[in-house]
């Protein structure tokens, strides 16, 4: 299937309903709409194609981009494919879900995160800590250094209150899934999530919505969560 096909393709997948949700989470024109399951069966046809998904994520349309994810290659995009890919998440829905998505699949995930979370920027700050918690769903717990993600809890810690909005969601989650994903430090996660207690998100435009972190991992404790790992981290 060629570039022109796929965008007809998404287009006609696209649901009104979607597109104002998404609109209203921050995406902007162009954007169709299309629901993710609704790209599996189109994906498994060009799966793997990294110079269509560079062409497709290039558009600026939020499906297009949202599905260069899913059939990108992320093992032979370099570090300077992901600043790219970067420069043009313009929301969070791209940044977490697409570009760290993709990035968690490579093996200089952790090392181009670290440097994300140090930029100072909402979005990269945002698409690091998201990576994490992506790598701590799907990797071993031995490809983690303790002491670094204890740190990295430290940090949270002390920064999240001040930290851009974006960067405040992503760093919660970082928490809870550390709890849940990451056994070697689920206590001290735990301990962390107490210490932050509840983390306050303001939203342009819409009523401001609290995390609880504490509250989610005990969700998932009674649920027998503790050490979940997915087999795949993209779709």
């Amino acid at each position: 299937m060629d570039f022109e096909t796929i965008m007809q393709e998404l287009e006609a997948l696209g649901k009104e309903r979607l597109k104002k949700m998404y609109m209203n989470n921050g995406a902007h024109e162009p954007v169709f709409g299309v629901a993710t399951g609704a790209m599996k069966p189109l994906s498994k046809k060009v799966k793997g194609n990294q110079p269509l998904a560079e062409q497709l994520y290039a558009t600026g349309n939020y499906d297009a981009m949202y599905f260069a994810g899913v059939i990108a290659d992320p093992t032979i995009m370099t570090e300077e494919d992901f600043e790219r890919w970067m420069d043009d998440a313009y929301f969070y829905m791209l940044s977490d879900y697409v570009v760290a998505v993709t990035l968690a699949e490579t093996e200089i995930a952790q090392e181009i995160s670290d440097k994300w979370i140090a930029s100072g920027e909402e979005l990269r700050m945002s698409a690091g800590w998201s990576c994490y918690c992506w790598l701590f769903g799907n990797r071993q717990d031995v490809e983690f250094a303790p002491d670094k993600i204890s740190d990295m809890l430290d940090q949270v810690r002390d920064t999240i209150h001040d930290a851009p909005e974006r960067a405040k969601v992503s760093m919660n989650n970082f928490v809870y899934t550390a709890a849940i994903s990451y056994v070697p430090l689920h206590e001290k996660a735990v301990e962390t999530a107490k210490a932050i207690g509840l983390v306050e998100i303001k939203r342009d435009n819409k009523k401001n919505s609290i995390l609880n972190a504490s509250e989610s991992i005990q969700k998932d404790l009674d649920r027998g969560r503790l050490g979940f790992k997915r087999r795949y981290v993209r779709c």
